[in-house]
């Protein structure tokens, strides 16, 4: 029989007591009490706060031990970016017995771990250090603590506060706190290991729920930066090329980099963990080498009042300027994480009251509520295994633009079955949501293992589908399927004012890469438009052509009957006709695929070049075309440039006397009659043919004589060296 008691605030149970062993007289330490046992000790709290649940169960033998332990790390002050990338090591004896995996970019990291030490002697103290993980470089150091096993009964709990760093112990680095069970090795341990077990169970879902509410944002902070004023120049030309850079917790924001008249809009998620403090930095670009800090300035959220814009002049801390700022802060609703039994959309009642909100006769109110989409995350299948035991650990991460939810982890998994609901905001109709599955590493970033981009407009309300997973550039599918159920409520007259006011651009962005597959790419997508531009103008000039007799005559009459009777109302009306004729009429509006053919080497070799010497063909043309222009301007040419000046005064001319719709009548009757006046005229463009007589700037260089050096003149050297 042991002892167990569980220990509350104030408060002290003692459920068994051991059967026929001497007890010694209690001994209160701290509000902690303990039994002296003949051969052993035995010790069980339970420790409980509003942030987190301890759980310690010690017994204490003099023979071999199991260590179990829970870590929740939080309020680390560590990196001078203001983010880590932290991971905890434990040794026992100068060895690393386990290494926890990496949380990144995260000051408050819940772990949610086990193992299972094997300990020999309780002398030796467990040593727990934490590390910042930096890929490709040393890790740096961030704090460390010691758990002596052999004093546990004298803790009430076991929490390892203020970790600290041995070469500046004054510092403070944050706290660790971690539960500790000690079994006997030799003992029949099952009903307690259960019971440890069950409470364990109890924590991870206590932790798991504040995982879950630390994504959640409580407010939407509205953003718009204005200018900059009077801020100090670090060029040497007296100017500057300044940005500015926004963060707010764990998010960050970067401006274009322009004179300081940015004049940008964007929007940030306000947590409660992050204080409501908006930090703000001023940089200088310089290419080639670091940025210049120009200043910084910090604007605490509290102070604002909600639903109200505010203009501010904030002044920077270490030199002389301000920076300008609209800000409004606006309660954010409809974004949550549930279970698949509690799903907002499945519940009339609330289902009717969203609907409400988004209806016709709320059309006209806060315009940047478009609407609400639901996502039922089911379960993914015959996902690709990225463990060298052939399993993965997929979790999935669901973006909106820059909203941001993510589920929880099923390890050891390829089929893993989520179902939980989440729940966004949608400020644009026409934003796309991405649903990518990731699996968790400990050492280093999740591995990709698939992704599909669906947008909004496309989804079907209340239909559970299986979308197949794609690759990172979402060109061609991967291994495994994900079943997800998607319903989208939103207001059409919402979304359509919305449609014609600047679009949300992502924060993070990956940096642009040369790439000759990509540019290849981008040469065909041009090339296509190019190619369909040229196949409508060779479908016009066969009616002029008259390769289809009946063809011309219907396009001579349409022409003659349009002009004459032309008005301004007839430009819409004939793209509203184009617009009918493909909805009914065209085909197909699935995109082909775009180089789906597989190429050889030499294939992909004289790819690249022939992209790269009609782009350079392309860039000569345009270019020379535009110095044509400009040196006709500029009398590069006097000839060419007073016959442009009598062509320009007969046009004049012609245009003041003569209405314009007789001019086109003329211009066409000409066009299509000239086939036929002349079968064997070589069609051309005059303007162009003009353009070509004259020279671009290459050429005036080319044509530019020489000077000629006196000093080195054939009749001087010859007078200079007489024979």
């Amino acid at each position: 029989m042991n002892a167990s008691i569980f220990l509350f605030p104030h408060r002290v149970w003692l459920l068994r007591a051991p059967q026929g062993s001497l007890l010694s007289e209690p001994s209160p330490a701290r509000g902690c009490t303990s039994w002296r046992l003949n051969s052993r000790e035995a010790t069980t709290w339970l420790y409980e706060t509003e942030e987190v649940r301890l759980h310690l169960v010690c017994l204490l033998f003099f023979f071999s031990v199991f260590l179990l332990f829970w870590v929740f790390m939080r309020q680390l002050h560590l990196s001078s970016s203001g983010s880590s990338d932290p991971y905890v090591k434990f040794k026992l004896g100068g060895k690393e017995v386990f290494r926890s995996k990496t949380i990144h970019k995260n000051l408050n990291p819940v772990w949610e771990e086990k193992t299972t030490l094997i300990v020999d002697t309780l002398s030796e103290p467990l040593y727990v250090k934490v590390f910042d993980y930096d890929f490709g470089l040393h890790d740096d150091f961030m704090g460390s603590a010691y758990l002596y096993l052999e004093s546990l009964e004298q803790q009430r709990y076991v929490t390892l506060k203020n970790i600290h760093d041995p070469q500046h112990p004054d510092q403070d680095l944050g706290s660790l706190e971690l539960a500790v069970t000690l079994t006997p090795k030799d003992s029949p341990i099952e009903e307690r290991r259960d019971s440890t077990v069950r409470v364990l169970q109890q924590q991870s879902v206590r932790l798991s729920e504040l995982h879950r509410k630390s994504q959640l944002w409580r407010g939407i902070v509205s953003i718009a930066l204005i200018e900059g004023r009077n801020l100090i120049p670090m060029d040497p030309n007296g100017l500057s090329d300044p940005y500015v850079k926004f963060r707010l917790g764990h998010q960050k924001y970067r401006s274009k980099t322009l004179s300081p008249q940015w004049r940008e809009q964007f929007d940030l998620h306000l947590y409660e963990e992050t204080g409501g403090v908006l930090e703000i930095t001023v940089w200088d670009r310089d290419t080639g080498r670091r940025d210049d800090f120009i200043g910084r300035c910090q604007l605490d959220l509290s102070t604002l009042a909600k639903e109200h814009t505010h203009h501010l002049d904030l002044p920077l801390e270490e030199s002389r300027g301000h920076v300008v700022l609209l800000v409004t802060l606006t309660a954010s609703s409809h974004v949550s994480i549930a279970d698949l039994s509690v799903t907002p959309l499945d519940d009339p009642q609330e289902r009717r009251e969203i609907l409400k909100r988004y209806g016709v006769l709320k059309s006209f109110s806060n315009l940047k509520d478009v609407g609400i989409v639901q996502v039922k995350v089911m379960r993914a299948e015959g996902l690709m295994a990225a463990d060298v035991t052939g399993k993965s650990d997929p979790f999935c991460v669901l973006e909106l633009n820059n909203d941001r939810l993510q589920t929880h982890t099923v390890y050891k998994n390829l089929n893993p079955e989520w179902n939980k609901v989440f729940t966004f905001n949608v400020k644009d109709i026409h934003s796309v949501l991405e649903v990518t599955v990731f699996d968790e590493d400990r050492d280093r970033s999740a591995d990709f293992l698939g992704k599909v981009a669906i947008p909004l407009l496309h989804i079907r309300n209340g239909e559970q589908k299986a979308y197949t997973l794609k690759n990172k550039e979402l060109t061609g599918p991967t291994k495994g399927y994900i079943y997800l159920e998607i319903d989208v409520i939103y207001n059409t007259v919402k979304a359509a004012l919305r449609t014609v006011v600047p679009a949300e651009q992502k924060y993070i962005e990956e940096e642009p890469k040369v790439s000759k597959q990509l540019l290849q790419q981008n040469f065909n997508r041009v090339k296509r438009c190019i190619m369909v531009l040229i196949s409508y103008g060779t479908y016009i000039n066969s009616c002029f052509e008259w390769e289809s007799a009946q063809r011309s005559i219907i396009s001579f009459v349409l022409f003659v009957v349009v002009v004459w009777n032309f008005e301004l109302y007839m430009l819409p009306l004939g793209l509203l006709l184009l617009l009918v004729w493909n909805y009914f009429f065209c085909s197909s509006r699935e995109t082909a695929d775009m180089d789906s053919e597989h190429k050889g080497f030499m294939d992909k070799l004289y790819a690249i070049q022939d992209v790269f010497i009609s782009v350079q063909s392309a860039l000569d043309e345009v270019a020379s075309y535009g110095e044509r222009i400009k040196n006709t301007v500029n009398w590069t040419v006097p000839f060419l440039s007073w016959l442009s000046i009598t062509a320009l005064c007969l046009a004049t001319f012609l245009l003041y006397l003569v209405p314009l719709r007789y001019l086109v009548l003329v211009w066409g009757v000409n066009k299509f009659t000239k086939k036929l006046r002349d079968p064997y005229m070589i069609d051309n463009n005059e303007l162009l043919d003009f353009l070509s007589r004259v020279p671009s700037d290459v050429q005036v260089m080319q044509y530019r004589e020489l000077k000629v050096d006196p000093g080195q003149s054939p009749n001087k050297r010859k007078r200079t060296n007489p024979s």
